[in-house]
């Protein structure tokens, strides 16, 4: 039963003071104990119920009456003052949503810890599972000795195998943490602004200590860096009394901004050694979960609608800050070429909502789950860029401090974020809102040549404030300014080519004049603006994706430039979205080889230029997803390098097993010889998806059976087959799965809940599908499909039909 708006409403209108004090027990492998004393006020005598999923030996006590339906702990008998304690066992998890326990292969050790968010964290101990009914925590945890135990609050005390941590300021259920488990260490003191002495750390599993030990110079740069820019930006202090940062197995999200403890997806502590785009990406990661501090966790979202409240804004400050604190250039070139194209995707498909809906949109917790998308990520990020431009960066911080100031501990809303920025700017904020905040959809910015000269003009309603840059034929840039755009058309100088929007600055698709689209077609990879290319290769992709260029057009442009294309993040996401999404989605099934050979092609002609290594790296490890060279790939895992000389870390060296599986040139017993030499999880999941990328019927069905009949798969487990079985390559060997998946996946996502829901989603058939598939799909959303995994569907059904 999912949480719903209504009912939240009516609990927090009952309730009041609420604080929680939490004791588990992580010392048996098979169950967890837990035991909390929940305390809290009522306004009148009533009933109410606290939220505890899936629990065994459940005891309650306190001057109530109760009843449980495995859900929800229903509570009677209410006074205006209340205690009530619950103790029960629960089992831990492998799907990343609750306590979740992971033995890593390379060493045996065990690591349980307690990842939660929306509609979690009922799943590791009883409470009030909203938002606004944020309370004080105080916990106790048992683990085993020669585990460290962290959490949200800073260690108090450790005797024996129990450790206590200080009581959180009010914090929202959904942020509590606990990471358990031999963690490697590296720790400091940091002084703050306002002269307090916090302890810092970085954490890794011991497997990982030598990654660690190799990149805690760079990690604890960026964190002092960045914590120290935000308490420049802010006037509110940290609000916490410690800062750890952990890198932990199996956590659905990227990251995690639990306070005092923000947890990582240890995929950002590579084996091999990080590219600077994988740097470059983790620090601005690290920014992003640091600006959650304040939004989020000082200032939380009341409900659901607002989401973009914290991620909007974290997404943008990430990025900021990335750049302006920790000194990773042109950090919103990435954006361009990566989340911000989602973000158009996103907005053009049925799911699409305002960047802030309206609370009544956002029914209960499922429809909500919905919302964490890149609606509220990277639209709201390039709203939000938007308004700083418009609005001036001195108001835009003038108005964030009034907000964080004015709510600090406590529950927001976009009213009240608009009324701090109505406070200190003339600028109608409100009307702003409105046009960019409450509706969905973008607008194009399109150059006309008429017979005075060429000329902007907007297809839409939402003022934008953009910069328009203007190139020679040698495509030198002459000129660049920043234009005010609404209804009237804005005159432009006359140049070869004609750029709007060429920093980014605004969220709109963007169409040339003819002239300036014939030179981009001659010459892209010149262009000496990376934001500029950026602009452009994501524009060109979204031409091939609505149908206004043909895939021909487009694989041309990236065999002709990309290989001269200078910045690997560009690179990079030119090549993934080539793969991930025109191949499968704009292609047939007779297409596919030969486009894929062309993107090899390309890499091959890139890496003949003897590129810088980042760029080089960018290049081989797609040339290792594509080239259809068996003896290539052999001669690479021969050598541990690429013909180039780049090495084979264990990513490009799994790239290339998978590959050499999927073109039939590795045997299962093959690839259990390289997994017995990689012992690592990452050889584990590596291992799984040259396994289920071997073009054998046996091998698919052994794959297939692994990820829907067996009910204990792990969530990187789950994701690393569906990735080697779907290959678009592939179609005519795995096509009649495509029934069995619509059939079958409703049923799993049913059983796993919402985040597992998610990857089953993410498992939909990356294969060319035609009419009868789009049928079939059709059919099956017209049964009984969970909440989440509906969204997925649906998703999938509007890129299809825009592509066919």
């Amino acid at each position: 039963m999912s949480l719903t708006l209504a009912e939240a409403r009516a609990r927090a209108a009952l309730l009041s003071d609420v604080a929680y004090d939490i004791s588990l027990d992580l010392t048996d492998r098979e169950t967890f104990g837990v035991a909390t004393t929940i305390r809290f006020d009522c306004t009148e005598a009533g009933d109410t119920f606290l939220e505890l999923s899936d629990a065994v030996g459940l005891t309650v006590s306190g001057a109530v009456e109760w009843s449980y339906d495995g859900r929800r702990i229903h509570l009677s008998g209410l006074e205006a003052s209340n205690e009530v304690r619950v103790e029960a066992r629960k089992a831990y998890i492998t799907d990343g949503d609750g306590m979740h326990t992971f033995t890593d292969p390379a060493d045996g050790e065990t690591y349980v810890s307690a990842y939660v968010g929306m509609d979690i964290a009922q799943r590791v101990f009883p409470c009030f599972d909203q938002n606004d009914l944020k309370a004080p925590l105080t916990l106790r945890v048992t683990a085993p000795e020669g585990w460290t135990v962290l959490a949200n609050g800073r260690e108090v005390a450790h005797e024996g195998g129990t450790w206590t941590f200080a009581e959180t300021p009010p914090i929202p259920t959904a942020m509590f943490v606990v990471c358990a488990g031999p963690w490697h260490s590296h720790t400091w003191e940091h002084r703050t602004k306002d002269g307090r002495t916090l302890g810092f750390g970085w954490h890794a599993r011991a497997s990982l200590s030598a990654q660690l030990d190799r990149d805690i110079d760079e990690l604890r740069q960026i964190t002092d860096r960045c914590f120290d820019h935000y308490g420049e930006l802010f006037d509110e202090p940290y609000p916490f009394d410690s800062f750890d940062q952990v890198m932990v197995p199996g956590q659905n999200w990227g990251a995690q901004e639990t306070p005092g403890c923000v947890t990582y997806r240890d995929e950002f502590l590579p084996i091999g050694r990080p590219t600077e785009g994988e740097r470059r990406r983790r620090g601005m990661v690290i920014a992003h979960e640091m600006a959650h501090m304040w939004f989020g966790d000082l200032v939380t979202m009341t409900w659901w609608e607002d989401t973009w409240l914290q991620e909007s804004f974290a997404d943008y400050m990430g990025f900021r800050v990335a750049e302006a604190a920790a000194g990773f250039e042109g950090t919103f070139v990435d954006f361009t070429i990566s989340r911000k194209v989602a973000g158009y995707q996103a907005d053009e498909r049925r799911s699409t909502h305002p960047v802030a809906p309206l609370a009544e949109d956002v029914a209960d917790v499922d429809v909500a789950a919905g919302n964490f998308d890149q609606i509220s990520y990277a639209k709201g990020n390039s709203a939000l860029r938007q308004l700083v431009t418009w609005l001036g960066d001195d108001a835009f911080l003038a108005g964030v401090n009034g907000y964080l100031t004015r709510h600090r501990f406590g529950n927001a809303t976009l009213a009240d974020f608009v009324d701090t920025l109505d406070a200190v700017t003339d600028r109608d904020v409100r009307a702003w809102a409105q046009a960019w905040l409450r509706t969905t959809g973008f607008d194009t910015l399109r150059v006309i040549r008429d017979a005075d000269g060429p000329v902007l003009v907007r297809e839409g309603s939402r003022p934008h404030t953009v910069r328009v840059t203007a190139y020679d034929e040698t495509l030198a840039r002459i000129d660049s300014e920043l234009v005010d755009l609404g209804d009237a058309p804005v005159r432009l100088r006359d140049a070869a080519l004609l750029v709007p929007n060429s920093g980014g600055e605004t969220f709109a698709r963007i169409r040339l004049d003819d002239r300036s689209w014939e030179a981009v077609e001659r010459d892209l990879a010149s262009i000496p603006d990376d934001d500029t290319r950026a602009v452009l290769w994501s524009s060109s992709f979204d031409l091939a994706r609505c149908g206004e260029i043909t895939p021909a057009q487009y694989l041309g442009l990236v065999t002709r430039h990309l290989p001269r294309e200078p910045r690997a993040p560009i690179v990079e996401w030119v090549l993934s979205w080539t793969l991930s999404t025109l191949i499968p989605l704009r292609l047939s099934p007779a297409e596919v080889v030969d486009a894929v050979a062309q993107v090899a092609a390309a890499c091959e002609t890139g890496l003949a230029s003897e590129p810088d290594l980042e760029v080089a790296t960018s290049l081989s490890r797609s040339l290792a997803e594509t080239t259809p060279d068996t003896v290539l790939l052999e001669q690479w895992l021969l050598d541990r390098a690429t013909h180039t000389g780049i090495e084979l870390d264990p990513t490009l060296r799994w790239s290339a097993i998978r590959r050499l599986a999927a073109l039939g040139g590795l045997t299962s017993e093959q690839i259990d010889d390289e997994r017995h030499g990689d012992g690592t999880v990452v050889g584990e999941l590596g291992a799984a998806r040259a396994h289920a990328a071997i073009p054998d019927p046996d091998a698919k069905a052994r794959a297939w059976t692994r990820m829907f009949e067996d009910p204990q798969v792990s969530n990187r487990m789950f994701l690393a087959l569906a990735e080697g079985f779907w290959d678009p390559e592939q179609v005519e060997l795995v096509h009649p799965y495509v029934g069995r998946y619509l059939a079958e996946a409703p049923a799993v996502a049913r059983a796993r809940g919402q985040a597992f829901s998610q990857l089953v989603g993410k498992a939909f058939p990356h294969i060319p599908l035609g009419p009868p598939d789009v049928a079939a799909l059709e059919a099956a959303l017209a049964g009984d499909v969970p909440t989440v995994l509906r969204r997925e569907w649906e998703d999938r059904l509007d890129d299809l039909r825009l592509t066919r």
